[in-house]
């Protein structure tokens, strides 16, 4: 990033916490709105980061974002701590792209519904009926019919999330990758996913949807009972976060690899 003159604007998830670190920032710069702003500072965790990235595809307003942890995990944000002041911070800080998925989603009653997601879309069974899904790639049915929970399509930057819960592998940054993940596979049961370029079109479709319906997730949307979903990852609407130099995503994504 450039000098302290960079413009920054402040936004702030509504716990308490973030809320009262909000106030005491308020105090120490000048901020700009965010139509005006170089970089967005975003204080919460990481439920609130993605909130803020799909708002920015939605409106079609991206920007950098300096993220910092005021939630839990804080997988996509920067530590609260600093012997740096904020504006070294972000001067400082290391960009990484991350390129989101697109998701489009057509229900039993014909509605057509679309969303984006940066760590991954999934689809799950609504009820206690294994799901059965047909799973084709670039036009081409791969598996004719997968019984399972569910099945996901992960981003490198999402493949730490419920993807790696789902035994599905780690994706680096900048592999150009994807991951496709069963969820609790029945048949075939020794299918355990596929890693796909970038550039794959991937399709679902639920069959038998009535008798076995199924819902989709793109991060934090739900659509349910779904017929079919088309998915495929955007790089033309790249993302950019904001790191400390030795914290970025990238190693935190080669950590987890490590991790026992």
């Amino acid at each position: 990033m450039s000098d302290t003159h960079t413009r920054l604007a402040l936004v702030a998830s509504p716990t308490e916490r973030a809320q009262d670190a909000e106030a005491e920032l308020r105090k120490s710069r000048d901020w700009v709105d965010l139509d005006q702003a170089d970089v967005v500072v975003a204080l919460g965790g990481d439920g609130f980061m993605l909130q803020i990235l799909h708002n920015m595809l939605d409106n079609g307003r991206i920007k950098p974002v300096y993220g910092i942890n005021l939630g839990t995990v804080g997988f996509l944000m920067n530590r609260l701590k600093s012997s740096r002041s904020l504006d070294e911070r972000v001067a400082r800080a290391r960009s990484i792209a991350v390129s989101p998925l697109w998701m489009e989603a057509t229900t039993n009653a014909g509605e057509v519904m679309t969303s984006w997601a940066i760590n991954e879309v999934s689809l799950l069974r609504e009820t206690r009926q294994t799901a059965k899904l047909e799973v084709t790639v670039n036009g081409k049915v791969r598996i004719p019919e997968l019984s399972c929970d569910g099945v996901l399509v992960a981003t490198p930057a999402g493949s730490t999330a419920y993807n790696l819960s789902a035994n599905g592998p780690i994706l680096p940054l900048g592999s150009n990758m994807l991951a496709l993940t069963p969820i609790s596979p029945f048949r075939p049961r020794r299918w355990r996913g596929a890693i796909l370029p970038e550039t794959a079109e991937i399709m679902f479709r639920a069959r038998e949807s009535i008798k076995r319906p199924v819902l989709v997730v793109a991060d934090q949307k739900e659509v349910r009972d779904v017929r079919e979903v088309r998915v495929r990852a955007w790089p033309e609407h790249q993302l950019t976060l904001l790191f400390d130099k030795g914290r970025s995503l990238d190693e935190r994504i080669f950590a987890e690899q490590f991790m026992v």
